[in-house]
């Protein structure tokens, strides 16, 4: 046992043995809520929905902590070495059952080294395309690319080892056409040269591309749930699946997770009152306008979640060939 998880292991059973007494005050001070990824993106903004709406029902204030860099790696670090007492929980997500796939090592362990709590919601992966004629649908633009033998299309990514970088993959697979990988630093300027004509497709998350789709820049060509999405915008829009590309089903999702011997009447505390700012209107409101389907969950569904993820993208990795870096 590493200094590190022997400390922690320690610390856990002095609290468990305190008994469920010691924590009928809890909470009485803010809690920390890290989320490993600089402001502004649609992270962070479920982030601050969360922490918003468990503040307000907890009459505790939770605090987001943006704690951005390699990939989400010194983040996720902080929260696995925090002190296991409750007041320290995270955000994770799909980047975090890719990376143990695309990454040799990592400063931490998804499975052992964090306590699930509640699944937070999930959102379509979209890929999106120009606003040419190649690209009025789906099958226009998968018709042009396998036409474009010699000279094939490029597929913007925000880099490797990323969703989109995998999924695109995967779309040049299981379709068996040819595709130029540009590597790009997220979304937002992927899909500005998405519409400028420079790149002919990206996938990324329908809070990605919303604005670039509503001012008519790019196309909403095929969606990588499992079904059509409900939502306005994506409406019409078919599946990947539907578009004759079987076995790429791919949905964005976001969870909270405490470290991994936080005690259990302290986590279940806490994802009660995580499923309870869910259903809160105000909370329901901002993440429905990030296109977050609300699926709260218990402990053991998504302890079962992650790891289905983490072994789905192992063999992922595998299909498409990428090599661990």
């Amino acid at each position: 046992m590493s200094p590190m998880h022997r400390r922690t292991f320690l610390s856990a059973a002095a609290l468990m043995a305190a008994g469920p007494k010691a924590w009928a005050a809890f909470p009485d001070k803010p809690i920390k809520l890290i989320v490993p990824w600089a402001p502004g993106g649609s992270t962070d903004a479920i982030a601050r929905a969360m922490a918003q709406g468990m503040s307000s029902a907890m009459g505790i204030s939770v605090i987001v902590d943006n704690r951005p860099g390699a990939a989400g790696q010194i983040g996720t670090e902080a929260a696995a070495r925090a002190a296991p007492d409750g007041y320290t929980i995270a955000i994770v997500e799909l980047p975090h059952a890719i990376a143990p796939a695309v990454m040799t090592r990592l400063p931490y362990d998804l499975l052992r080294d964090f306590t699930p709590m509640t699944m937070i919601g999930t959102s379509p992966l979209v890929f999106f395309g120009g606003t040419g004629a190649d690209s009025k649908d789906f099958r226009s633009f998968m018709k042009a690319a396998a036409a474009a033998a010699a000279s094939p299309p490029a597929i913007a990514h925000s880099g490797a080892g990323t969703v989109s970088h995998l999924a695109a993959e995967l779309l040049a697979t299981r379709s068996r056409i040819r595709f130029n990988m540009v590597p790009y630093r997220g979304s937002a300027p992927a899909l500005n040269d998405v519409a400028a004509g420079m790149v002919a497709g990206h996938f990324a998350t329908l809070a990605s591309g919303s604005s670039l789709l509503a001012a008519g820049k790019i196309r909403a060509l095929a969606v990588a749930s499992p079904q059509r999405v409900d939502l306005p915008a994506l409406r019409g829009v078919p599946t990947l699946s539907e578009a004759g590309i079987k076995g790429v089903e791919i949905d964005q999702w976001w969870a909270m997770v405490a470290p991994a011997t936080t005690p259990l009447e302290v986590t279940e505390h806490l994802r009660k009152e995580a499923a309870a700012a869910l259903a809160q209107p105000a909370v329901k409101e901002r993440l429905s306008a990030l296109a977050v389907e609300l699926k709260a969950s218990s402990s053991g569904e998504l302890r079962a979640f992650m790891r289905a993820e983490a072994e789905r993208w192992q063999k992922v990795a595998k299909e498409i060939g990428l090599q661990p870096q």
